[in-house]
């Protein structure tokens, strides 16, 4: 995901000079297409993401798109008075660039896991944020953030994850997307978690005999609130899945949503359960163990069929 999304940001910023990438001394394997390519719109800031994102501040109000480049937590938590003070404050077109969400640094500890991101980023007023599923999204949110005003957040995952999408036709900030229809369970996804949701649907047919129908929300914030109620009206039960803390998350911003209506279905959030990472290990192995895996998907969703 990371390899195209500098791609495409490369052929953006090949047709619009104003498009400046900014990393924190990171990722030269990664983003060496682009300071080759463009090296007047490339900027190492060192280890110093505050004085990065000031800096990128400072460049959009004078006119540039900014993306600033680094992982896990360290261009969202370590310089988040420079995100709100500076970048969302004044509406500066600034996008955050988080490769690695979830657990994808599961090897190297807690310090390195962005599970609080969602929820801290969508907090911010005046910020969209953005975590795709797959190449295709990854895509489509790149260049909807060049043309998108103000201060963004891109969650992305770090490379391997699964086609959703042969293409995307009609893309749009703020709209979920209908993967396929189903039946009694709607299942829901943000970010680069969908392999599991492709597991758990697997046991579901499996065990149940039952399609769930399957959406992704590439976008978080703004939640797409129309196929929210939508699918409260026409399912038993709303799943949402993500690799993040179950506090002030995806989940959270759907049952906001459901919150504020007579819904028919109930809302099953799936995610960490407010609690830090103790373990270390693969992101394969961290999901399992909190619960975010295909065969615990699949499983807690039968547990709330049982229980309906």
């Amino acid at each position: 995901m990371r390899d195209t999304f500098v791609k495409t940001l490369v052929e953006l910023a090949r047709q619009d000079s104003r498009i400046v990438l900014i990393t924190g001394d990171l990722g030269f394997g990664v983003l060496k297409p682009f300071w080759e390519a463009l090296p007047n719109q490339f900027i190492n800031a060192g280890i110093a993401e505050q004085n990065m994102t000031s800096v990128a501040a400072g460049m959009a109000l004078e006119g540039k798109i900014v993306f600033t480049y680094s992982i896990g937590n360290f261009p969202t938590l370590r310089c988040l008075e420079q995100i709100r003070n500076d970048c969302a404050y004044h509406h500066a077109n600034v996008k955050i660039v988080c490769v690695g969400g979830g657990f994808v640094y599961g090897s190297l500890g807690m310090s390195h896991h962005a599970t609080e991101d969602l929820a801290i980023m969508r907090a911010l007023p005046d910020v969209t944020v953005l975590a795709p599923g797959d190449l295709v999204e990854a895509v489509e949110c790149t260049k909807a953030l060049v043309e998108l005003e103000g201060t963004a957040y891109l969650r992305l995952g770090r490379g391997g994850e699964k086609r959703i999408h042969d293409s995307l036709q009609d893309f749009q900030v703020g709209k979920a997307i209908c993967v396929h229809d189903g039946e009694r369970v709607a299942l829901f996804s943000t970010g680069a978690i969908f392999e599991e949701i492709q597991s758990a649907e697997a046991i579901l047919k499996d065990q149940l005999g039952l399609v769930p129908a399957v959406y992704t929300f590439p976008t978080v914030k703004p939640i797409d609130q129309e196929v929210i109620r939508k699918c409260a009206r026409q399912f038993d039960l709303i799943v949402t899945c993500e690799e993040h803390n179950l506090s002030g998350g995806f989940g959270s911003a759907v049952a906001e949503v459901l919150a504020s209506e007579q819904q028919h279905a109930r809302l099953l959030r799936i995610g960490m359960t407010d609690q830090y990472c103790t373990k270390v290990g693969s992101q394969k192995y961290l999901r399992a163990q909190y619960g975010m895996d295909g065969v615990s998907i699949a499983g807690k969703i039968l547990e709330a069929i049982d229980a309906r």
